[in-house]
């Protein structure tokens, strides 16, 4: 437990998978392990089933919260064993969870995640920080991004202006300063259209376009993709966070019923809103990026990649294995992070980021059976 190893647990808005990373806290924190497991395809099919409103959602939920600690547990300690290491080397896990709601601009704004902690704790035995957007949205925020704070630790440069672009079922932008400043906020779309595309067109026995290789043989419909961007979240200024409530279901209806396209054209389309929609956003931020850092499973997208490329030139735009983190890896990574942060009791949100009144501790702790060692190795932490 002095080796401050702590996991960090993932799954995103597509549900699709669960990314698990030891990290080794030090002054630029270390990825030791890094381990991805599919998502059992009945719980996958529970989860999309519960972001979609309708009736029974309180017990599916309740019921699909247990399920989900199982599966988080047992991947886990999955990854420990195929690390090498023992559960006691393990100080604690930080869960993100799984989100089923995202309402950050109602009248009582409220964030959900999913994946029972207590379940967690007491399958591994490891103490387990969980829900870590609710404080942030206590102080005003929205609760999301997240992982800008993270991502400060882990890319900041201090010489140039770094844009980390994090291409999951929703896509982000963490702007790193080389004055030190760090801006983020949802783009909109990731591959979450283009996936339930594909699995629609497919009828199921695809689960992604691999490489885009659908989409890079058709052609853009510029009439759709105009009607795509005119979409109100791509004109509303940061803090801004966002979810399947606005880029779920009816999207993909939309681009489905558009008439007198093939489907390698509806996929073309798909693929370029997300990416004028990421590129379109640049006009938020503080100052041009010399460098973009990319992450996410959107980069195995290469027809995406493409696009990007293309587009955000002059500036360089590669993965971030160019910084020593592969890209499936950061989102885990970061959550590992912030629950040592949450453990320390010192901040892990910026408000700067989040639109809150003042910079947070987020986060729930959840006891293990190693909570008694981890309060006595606690104060080491800072020495």
């Amino acid at each position: 437990m002095k080796r401050q190893l702590l996991i960090g647990i993932m799954s995103g808005t597509s549900a699709d998978g669960i990314d698990v990373a030891i990290v080794r806290m030090a002054k630029r924190p270390e990825l030791l392990h890094f381990s991805e497991y599919p998502m059992p395809p009945k719980l996958r099919t529970a989860i999309l089933r519960l972001v979609e409103p309708g009736f029974g959602e309180i017990d599916n939920m309740g019921g699909l919260d247990k399920a989900l600690g199982h599966v988080y547990a047992e991947a886990a300690l999955s990854a420990i064993k195929a690390a090498g290491l023992k559960i006691s080397d393990i100080a604690a896990i930080g869960n993100h969870g799984q989100t089923i709601r995202h309402r950050p601009t109602t009248h009582y704004p409220f964030t959900l995640q999913i994946g029972c902690a207590a379940t967690i704790a007491e399958q591994t035995g490891i103490t387990t920080v969980s829900n870590f957007r609710s404080r942030d949205l206590a102080a005003g925020g929205e609760g999301a991004p997240l992982v800008p704070f993270a991502h400060q630790k882990l890319f900041a440069s201090g010489q140039e202006n770094i844009a980390i672009l994090n291409i999951g079922g929703i896509a982000n932008i963490t702007w790193l300063g080389a004055d030190g400043n760090v801006a983020g906020f949802d783009t909109g779309p990731g591959n979450m259209i283009m996936d339930s595309l594909i699995q629609q067109i497919s009828q199921g026995e695809q689960r992604f376009d691999k490489n885009g290789q659908l989409a890079a043989s058709g052609s853009v419909d510029p009439e759709l993709l105009n009607k795509l961007m005119q979409h109100p979240f791509l004109q509303q200024t940061p803090p801004k966070s966002t979810g399947r409530e606005q880029f779920g279901n009816d999207i993909v209806d939309q681009i489905r019923n558009w008439p007198d396209i093939s489907d390698a054209d509806r996929l073309a389309t798909a693929c370029r809103f997300t990416a004028d929609s990421i590129c379109s956003s640049v006009r938020f931020l503080q100052a041009t990026p010399a460098r973009w850092l990319c992450c996410g499973g959107g980069v195995r997208n290469q027809h995406l990649m493409n696009i990007l490329s293309q587009q955000l030139a002059p500036a360089s735009v590669t993965t971030t294995d160019s910084a020593g983190i592969p890209p499936q890896a950061v989102e885990a990574v970061s959550f590992a992070l912030l629950a040592r942060q949450t453990l320390l009791g010192k901040i892990n949100t910026l408000s700067a980021v989040t639109g809150a009144k003042r910079d947070v501790c987020g986060g729930q702790i959840t006891p293990g059976d190693n909570w008694q060692a981890l309060l006595q190795s606690i104060p080491s932490w800072t020495r």
